[in-house]
């Protein structure tokens, strides 16, 4: 893997190491008309609210569920994904909305206050939030909460390890629980995980930022990452303003430094980051890099990563593709995850017991990144392309995923939106499929109610 370790991958014990498809997004949909804006709104908080109760009897100190079941993962939360839940329902400006939020907050504290191991303001990658048996039959028979207190912890996918990206979310979303509740709570939640962030991330290496974060055996990881260093600027940001202590505005200075060095201006791109602290990685590049930059900077010289984006990485899946599991008569546009998903071996499958991937599929979270950014620039043509791009998500959420489950439990037809068209390989050493995401669902509700969550 030539690129910086994503955020996205596992980082449990022992790990060490074009514009004119924009134009036509979305494609064409036969015998169905596309969801009204609203209604495609109000059916992705519906998803979200889904996956939040999805076991009931297990608690109200709860997370929620990141995945429909069919992705194999069982109730596995990731932090990541909850503090966007967390994001995304306030957004919809409604009291059960922050009433929500307010639940995934305070179990996020929960978290942070109960660690089987640690008790210095960290969050795993991600949690269980309801029994199953693991597929060697083990059973898990806890919800979030153990039978002894603790977080439940998710042990079983490797899910120990705690990265700066995951940390860095879960703390803009508390800054905006404090923001929105008035409740100190959540403020003193977000500076811990700041502060945790500081003493373990900080690096005296040439390129500077934040570092990786550490694996579930707390072995710190080598890899500098341009998202993280970018989600830092957002977060601490954030803190500067709510707490009004300049420690925060120095530490913004460092995480955007590293973020500048990571600008190609030939090519009008960010670079992923680095894996030692001295090397650049050119390769892959990856949509969040060129989109979040954006969002948390708005600098307008390097406002040309969007174009890059929106050029370098478009697709347009069909069922006519290889490896394509869109039904027929269906078509999506949007983005794909970097440079190398665009490269990957149609003929060998993404990983072991995975399906053969298909370059074309849409990675649906990076296209409403997209979308979000291009609402957020408002250059002539930008409001057009994103409310397309916003059309193309709104017709996956009514059709795709069709059939699929959260404990158990029927998923409402058209509601929550899958996480890619087809199959579809990072080029980081993971891949999306076509199962509804609370990430992607959030991300989709972000990008159509105008909110930036890295410049708040």
């Amino acid at each position: 893997m030539t690129g910086t370790l994503s955020r996205r991958a596992l980082i449990g014990t022992g790990l060490g190491a074009g514009a004119a498809v924009l134009t036509a997004a979305g494609g064409g949909t036969a015998g169905a008309a596309p969801q009204r804006p609203a209604a495609a709104r109000h059916r992705a908080q519906a998803f979200l609210a889904a996956a939040m109760d999805a076991y009931p009897e297990h608690g109200t100190i709860r997370l929620a569920q990141s995945y429909t079941d069919q992705a194999g993962l069982f109730s596995t939360a990731f932090t990541y994904d909850n503090a966007l839940t967390i994001l995304a329902l306030l957004a919809s400006r409604s009291g059960d909305g922050t009433s929500r939020a307010t639940v995934l907050g305070d179990a996020l504290l929960y978290a942070q206050a109960n660690d089987p191991d640690h008790d210095d303001g960290r969050l795993r990658q991600a949690y269980n939030v309801g029994p199953y048996t693991f597929y060697d039959g083990s059973p898990q028979p806890d919800g979030f909460v153990r039978a002894d207190g603790k977080a439940n912890v998710g042990w079983q996918f490797g899910f120990t390890g705690t990265a700066v990206g995951d940390m860095a979310w879960a703390g803009i979303a508390l800054a905006a629980l404090a923001r929105c509740t008035g409740e100190r709570r959540f403020l003193a939640g977000a500076v811990r995980i700041g502060e945790w962030i500081d003493r373990v991330g900080r690096t005296d290496e040439p390129l500077g930022g934040f570092k990786f974060g550490v694996d579930g055996a707390n072995a710190k990881l080598p890899f500098t990452s341009t998202e993280h260093n970018t989600d830092l600027v957002g977060l601490f940001g954030q803190l500067a303003r709510l707490t009004g202590d300049r420690v925060w505005r120095e530490r913004r200075a460092v995480a955007r430094e590293f973020v500048a060095r990571m600008w190609e201006p030939d090519g009008g791109f960010f670079y992923t980051g680095t894996n030692d602290g001295v090397t650049i990685n050119t390769s892959p590049i990856p949509e969040d890099t060129q989109t979040w930059t954006h969002l948390a900077l708005n600098t307008p010289g390097y406002s040309r990563s969007l174009h890059w984006a929106a050029r370098e990485l478009a697709v347009l899946d069909s069922a006519d593709r290889p490896n394509s599991t869109v039904p027929a008569g269906q078509s999506y546009a949007g983005v794909t995850f970097s440079s190398a998903s665009l490269l990957a071996n149609e003929d060998a499958p993404i990983a072991s017991g995975q399906p053969k991937p298909d370059r074309n599929g849409v990675w649906f979270e990076g296209t409403a990144h997209l979308a979000l950014a291009l609402r957020d620039r408002r250059a002539a043509g930008d409001e057009k392309r994103a409310r397309s791009l916003l059309a193309s998500i709104e017709r996956a959420q009514e059709l795709l995923g069709v059939g699929q489950t959260l404990g158990s439990r029927p998923v409402a037809a058209g509601s929550g939106v899958v996480s890619a068209s087809s199959p579809l390989d990072t080029g980081f050493g993971f891949g999306y499929y076509p199962y509804r995401h609370t990430g992607a669902t959030a991300w989709y509700l972000l990008a159509a109610t105008g909110t930036n969550p890295l410049r708040a």
